[in-house]
């Protein structure tokens, strides 16, 4: 009936276990806050440019009528049926966004910091073992940076910029990892009593480790983790950077979700609390390793420091409701009333 995440969630919703956490409800457009109030042109516009790549038989006729410019809103009130899944954990909305940090193309003294590709055949190195200079001399730097604390959360984010001394700059994106864990650095500055929770930032830790560059070294190692990247020297300035379907992402619009309840590609309506609520229709068109559940989304911000130190700054609860066509909709409730 559907494609493979559809399939995924049909399975789901059909074993016991999940049906003790599981819960599947279609709502009515009205019970969306502040649904007529949304800009849904835009998310319209978005939401075209991945749709070609969304699995499963029912989207190819939405994606041709949705590139014939419609009403938006219509076309989405017309074909479409909110969800609301849930999986028994909290709901949690976070933000992410693209760095922009210095560095050369070749080593100097102020740049020493290497930017490495994926080695061929990939690599089980752990963070401290290639920060020791266990991959020198393979011809795996794409850039060298100042600061390799900078370099860590820019490896966190999975894509950035990196601005060279002669103007130019460097777009890059995630090409792979080492397949070891990662370990909140944050975490380990409060478990060692440096820092109360409310306390911890990434301008904290980046300052930490500036002031304790021995303990701060091994800081960064804590976490054994490390991302690898490309250069995407044919991605336009003007777009944002490369998310999960391969294809440009949008500040505030695009989000990351877990794939296994929602579908790449698939609009979203998000309701998310706090300090600075957001409700307004995304489109889910990224992942990210610390996304799991069926509300739990990141949401894009941006590019730089400003949209870094908002993203920064979320950590909310809310509502996450993804929009699906209406015959998988009211299958899967079917399913997970049975």
């Amino acid at each position: 009936m559907a494609g493979a995440a559809f399939a995924a969630l049909l399975s789901l919703t059909s074993t016991a276990a999940a049906q003790e956490d599981l819960s599947l409800r279609v709502l009515d457009f009205a019970e969306l806050d502040g649904w007529s109030d949304d800009r849904h042109d835009e998310a319209l516009d978005v939401f075209t440019r991945s749709c070609d790549l969304i699995d499963g038989p029912e989207w190819p006729g939405l994606c041709e009528l949705a590139s014939r410019n419609p009403q938006a809103r219509t076309f989405f009130e017309l074909f479409f049926r909110p969800v609301l899944i849930e999986d028994g954990r909290d709901p949690l909305f976070t933000g992410y966004f693209e760095p922009e940090i210095d560095g050369a193309r070749t080593r100097t003294h102020r740049f020493r910091v290497p930017v490495y590709s994926l080695p061929s055949g990939g690599t089980s190195l752990t963070r401290s073992e290639i920060s020791q200079g266990a991959l020198a001399g393979r011809g795996l730097e794409i850039a060298w940076v100042d600061d390799p604390t900078e370099l860590f959360f820019l490896q966190v984010q999975g894509s950035g910029r990196i601005r060279l001394t002669n103007g130019q700059t460097i777009r890059i994106g995630y090409a792979g990892h080492n397949g070891h864990p990662y370990r909140s650095l944050g975490e380990a500055l409060i478990a060692r009593g440096t820092y109360e929770p409310h306390q911890v930032s990434a301008d904290v830790i980046k300052n930490w480790v500036r002031r304790n560059p021995v303990e701060g070294q091994a800081l960064l190692d804590h976490s054994p983790s490390y991302v690898f990247f490309r250069e995407l020297p044919n991605l336009a300035m003007s777009l944002g950077p490369i998310g999960a379907m391969n294809r440009s992402i949008t500040p505030m619009r695009s989000i990351a979700v877990d794939p296994s309840f929602v579908p790449l590609g698939a609009p979203v309506w998000i309701e998310k609390a706090g300090a600075d609520p957001i409700h307004r229709l995304m489109i889910a068109q990224d992942t990210g390793s610390a996304i799991k559940g069926a509300q739990r989304a990141d949401v894009f911000y941006g590019t730089g420091d400003k949209a870094g130190k908002q993203a920064g700054r979320i950590r909310d609860p809310g509502r996450v409701i993804v929009l699906l066509p209406i015959q998988i909709a009211y299958a899967l409730q079917e399913r997970a009333a049975g």
